[in-house]
């Protein structure tokens, strides 16, 4: 039974996630766009019918508008990969996006016992040192990062994936009381959401909790430390690709698993490139096919552990996908695009990720809790 008690900001929340303007959202629903402004302001609430008008048209259940209140996200909090390419409304409705699946991902650590976040804070170190520090703490190595997903996850990184509503999104981030989240548009080529992923654990290093982790100087960190940390310089340096042609670079790029391009730019950090020969790459490149896309890639993209696992272990108890998604007033469809790109969802529940080979894996164990059936 639905608490007979509606939450008014769930209104307005459900509306920002969905970025549609009160007037639309009226227009849709066959009322006036003051109605739903009283409505979100707690000035009469709407009845049963236009619950169900209202949920339909938002892409969620009507359920939804009966629980608890979801705090916001600050925006200053919040790091987006290039966010002027973002207007207000996508940025609001990504970050309440990103709220609603803290809520999910605070459910899951309600029953499982999740790895303990391991991000260090280095604000103000120079991200080529940072990179290094991280790596040398995650016990990583000099070379190749073979599953980015995982590693972070096993470092207490909670990943989820971005809706394909957001396709203006690449990537954000934030701490939600110490926890660090970062949200993926997992619909792009297996090197770029490595390379997301990598910008914005940047941003959760550097820039850290109570950092601001937005602006260009703070984007242009992020990226020197993406590349850094996925293209060491001293591997870098042992490769011979001083001065390397564009056959090179296309070659070379799969032993780093990031995009030519990423490649491209870090060569010419490293002075291994000269300005004019990167220009002329860069160029090159494009008429390839390089400058979106990643043309031959067989890099397959990465797939979430910690989600596999907690998937498998729910539905032992018979708690399918559809009826945790049930529980926060989200339909299958929904509750799915926070995972999709990350485990293989379906209709009918899911099947497990394939990245496979990572020597450390996040153990789970489950605290057995109540469950609010929906």
């Amino acid at each position: 039974m639905i608490a007979r008690e509606f939450v008014p900001s769930r209104l307005e929340f459900a509306r920002k996630r969905r970025g549609i303007p009160r007037t639309k959202l009226a227009e849709s629903v066959g009322m006036n766009s003051k109605t739903i402004q009283r409505w979100e302001s707690g000035l009469g609430e709407p009845g049963e019918d236009q619950v169900a008008a209202l949920a339909e048209h938002l892409r969620i259940l009507p359920t939804f508008f009966y629980e608890p209140e979801i705090e916001a996200l600050p925006d200053a909090a919040v790091s987006f990969r290039a966010l002027s390419k973002m207007s207000a409304s996508e940025r609001d409705a990504a970050t309440a996006a990103g709220r609603l699946g803290v809520e999910i991902v605070r459910w899951m650590e309600s029953r499982f016992k999740l790895p303990d976040p391991d991000v260090p804070s280095l604000t103000g170190w120079k991200p080529e040192l940072a990179a290094e520090a991280l790596r040398e703490r995650w016990d990583l190595g000099g070379g190749l990062v073979r599953h980015l997903v995982p590693t972070c996850e096993l470092h207490g990184v909670r990943i989820l994936a971005i809706a394909s509503d957001y396709r203006s999104v690449d990537a954000f981030s934030f701490f939600d009381a110490g926890t660090p989240f970062a949200f993926l548009n997992t619909s792009k080529t297996a090197e770029r959401i490595r390379f997301d992923l990598a910008h914005e654990l940047g941003h959760l290093v550097m820039h850290g909790e109570h950092e601001c982790p937005q602006g260009r100087e703070a984007e242009h960190e992020a990226n020197d430390f993406a590349s850094a940390f996925l293209m060491p310089r001293d591997s870098l340096l042992a490769a011979g690709l001083f001065g390397a042609t564009v056959d090179d670079v296309i070659r070379a790029k799969s032993k780093w698993q990031v995009s030519a391009m990423a490649l491209a730019r870090r060569l010419n950090a490293l002075e291994l490139l000269t300005d004019w020969g990167y220009r002329s790459l860069c160029v090159e490149l494009s008429k390839r096919g390089f400058r979106s896309r990643e043309p031959g890639s067989q890099i397959p993209r990465e797939s979430s552990q910690v989600l596999r696992k907690i998937l498998a272990a729910l539905r032992s108890d018979s708690l399918t996908p559809r009826r945790i998604g049930a529980n926060f007033g989200l339909p299958l469809s929904e509750f799915n695009s926070y995972l999709a790109g990350l485990v293989v969802v379906s209709e009918d529940g899911f099947g497990e990720g394939n990245a496979t080979g990572i020597h450390a894996r996040p153990s789970l164990q489950v605290i057995r809790g109540d469950y609010k059936a929906p």
